[in-house]
């Protein structure tokens, strides 16, 4: 507990420093604090370009932070919650320190310049960085090191958005994948700490600024659900453009990598010369929208060229969020569905409201956590009349997004890598190979040989148990020292063939953990294993070689 109030307070200062950074480089190279709602104007620190100025920022953004996260951490780049999630599944939270500083830079020079992300990807980012730094000195063990990253992810999101409870869900819907009574007391005190930071340096007023919505007719709510189902439609939509534009962009792409956003950025400079709205993160355009005074059309331009500008962003290497993409998707979409149902029904809600459930919809949609999204809707815009129609609507976006699609934004990334954090992670009996254990055979019995014979040779065997073969040298099973020693116990006159048991067939490509199961069927220590190609025998395996494998080494790592 007093590691999350640290955490708290070191993420929470952290975060007012990132808005202050990326409010202040925006300004500097746009001349304003948020460009994307004003149109297309000009910069009045280089008037004599224009609007054409938008061309040459995203270069200048990108040749400075293309070799900073090329140079100190690569995991910079890109979203960032994909890499926290990577950290807590299988890195037991280790997050190295300068990805915070790295991360803050490298997103704040992106989105100032013009890359058309978020800010949430990157404080999540630098929050559990900051978090599995203060755990990693002081020694956490790997279970508390996790919660501790969730916490940081968690005080990221509240101090940055005034949304202490969304922080939480966050953390630990997205970022732990579980609910665990002791881990959600160590992110809440986190997070409240966090949101109490960055209230006294932002205000305790909503994030987003909408006027009052109610829902006009009952009959809406055919429409609120359809407006889910379409909505998690686009949410998968969106994921699927993010990384077909990524991939497009590593096809083309053949110069350094540290180079590559400045290349690009000409070509994101472009699409926000033709649509300034893309500029940065978009909120004045998301609240515009909202409050209806765009026509359908050009909401539907808003939206096609948001998943474009993002998945530009990212392609050629930017740093920044999906989340408030999303967000921006969403409310585009919902405020054209909106006026659609405003033609259908004179009396439906005002098309914020629509566009209000489309945010959450969508993002449930992408990210698929549907519990992350009512609640941080409801923080983010401290609006409570909708709430009916917004849970079932999300509910719907998070059952199409499930059917149309096996991973979510973010799961994605490392699917892709060949990374699946919710199946079990492998252990060393999952990882070892049976090839990597197996020792040379022992030195066989022929099944001919007298009970006597077999009872000398297995006394002085490792195992208690050998190899047997026929009077031709084919393998025909193993016999064990338990039902020699039973047989001549019982003075029963039996051949040595009549103890011969066949084993699990194993091979040197299984996995260890499949040869353990294998001993379990079968009396005895040790079985053989068998070519890949047939029945040859070409080694031994033990549960002593197994055991082997398993102690720890002199540095500690497995052997």
């Amino acid at each position: 507990m007093a590691l999350a109030v640290v955490i708290g307070l070191v993420v929470g200062l952290g975060a007012i420093a990132f808005r202050w950074l990326i409010t202040t480089l925006t300004y500097a190279f746009t001349g304003h604090e948020d460009y994307a709602g004003l149109g297309r104007v000009g910069n009045p620190h280089v008037p004599w370009l224009g609007p054409w100025f938008v061309l040459v920022a995203p270069v200048i953004a990108g040749l400075i932070y293309g070799p900073l996260v090329y140079r100190f951490a690569r995991e910079a780049r890109g979203h960032g919650v994909p890499e926290v999630m990577f950290a807590v599944a299988r890195r037991g939270g280790r997050i190295p320190g300068r990805v915070a500083t790295v991360k803050a830079l490298a997103s704040a020079l992106c989105i100032s310049g013009g890359g058309s992300v978020g800010r949430e990807g990157p404080i999540v980012q630098i929050g559990s960085s900051l978090g599995s730094s203060v755990g990693r000195m002081v020694g956490a063990s790997e279970g508390r090191l996790r919660i501790l990253v969730a916490a940081g992810a968690a005080s990221g999101i509240a101090a940055t958005f005034n949304a202490p409870l969304a922080g939480v869900f966050f953390a630990m819907e997205l970022i732990l994948l579980d609910f665990a009574a002791g881990a959600f007391g160590v992110v809440v005190i986190a997070s409240v700490t966090a949101s109490i930071v960055g209230r006294a340096a932002f205000g305790d007023v909503p994030f987003l600024r909408l006027p009052e919505f109610t829902v006009q007719h009952w009959g809406e709510y055919a429409l609120f659900a359809l407006l889910g189902i379409l909505a998690g439609a686009i949410g998968v939509a969106f994921s699927r453009i993010l990384y077909l534009v990524e991939d497009l962009c590593d096809a083309v792409w053949r110069g350094p990598e540290w180079l590559r956003p400045a290349v690009g950025g000409l070509l994101l400079g472009g699409l926000l010369l033709a649509l300034p709205e893309m500029y940065g993160v978009g909120y004045p355009v998301l609240e515009d929208a909202i409050g209806g005074r765009y026509v359908w059309t050009f909401l539907l331009v808003l939206l096609v060229g948001k998943m474009l500008a993002t998945s530009l962003t990212i392609g050629i290497g930017g740093s920044g969020g999906v989340f408030a993409p999303s967000l921006f998707i969403g409310a585009a979409f919902g405020a054209a569905f909106g006026a659609f149902a405003d033609a259908l029904i004179p009396t439906a809600s005002p098309v914020g409201a629509y566009g209000l459930i489309g945010m959450g919809a969508v993002f449930a949609g992408a990210a698929r956590a549907p519990i992350t999204a009512v609640v941080i809707m409801f923080e983010l815009t401290n609006e409570y009349s909708i709430i009916l129609p917004l849970m079932a609507a999300i509910v719907l976006a998070t059952v199409t997004s499930r059917a149309l699609s096996a991973d979510t934004i973010y799961t994605r990334k490392l699917l892709r890598r060949g990374v699946d954090i919710m199946a079990p992670a492998p252990g060393p009996l999952e990882a070892a190979k049976v090839a990597d254990l197996m020792v040379d055979l022992p030195v066989p019995i022929r099944a001919s040989a007298s009970l006597e014979h077999a009872a000398a040779e297995l006394a002085v065997s490792a195992d208690g148990v050998l190899p047997v073969l026929d009077d031709d040298g084919d393998f025909i099973g193993t016999v064990s020292a338990r039902s020699v020693a039973q047989a001549l116990v019982d003075d029963v006159d039996v051949p040595l063939a009549d103890l011969v048991q066949l084993p699990p067939r194993i091979v040197p490509s299984h996995s260890v953990s499949k040869a353990v199961a294998a001993l379990t069927e079968i009396t005895g220590a040790a079985l053989p294993v068998v070519a890949d190609d047939g029945e040859r025998l070409v080694g031994w395996l033990s549960y002593t070689h197994v055991f082997g494998h398993l102690r720890p080494g002199p540095t500690g790592t497995r052997r």
